[in-house]
């Protein structure tokens, strides 16, 4: 079964599934900025479109597209910038 999640009053929605490879969303991102909280362990892959992001505790933006991919810890948050509409994979682990 999937799970539609929706966030930022609907900038962001994506839908959340299990593989074999484990628990992954594949989601979208309208053009903004955002925040994120992570509970679990985090691969982010960019499919279409460009993410500048900014780990907690660091003051260097970085930006990821297409194919590219960033990690981010457990419990921990990051700053996105989605320059125009694009949209990732992230896997949990």
């Amino acid at each position: 079964m999937f799970e539609v999640n929706n966030y930022f009053e609907g900038k962001v929605a994506s839908l959340a599934y299990e593989s074999a490879e484990g628990k992954s969303t594949l989601g979208v991102m309208a053009d903004g900025e955002y925040e994120f909280g992570t509970s679990q362990h985090e691969k982010m892959t960019v499919v279409q479109g460009k993410l500048t992001i900014q780990r907690k505790g660091t003051t260097e933006w970085e930006s990821f597209g297409p194919t590219q991919s960033f990690e981010v810890e457990a419990n921990s948050s990051f700053k996105v910038k989605a320059e125009g509409n694009t949209s990732y994979l992230c896997q949990y682990s």
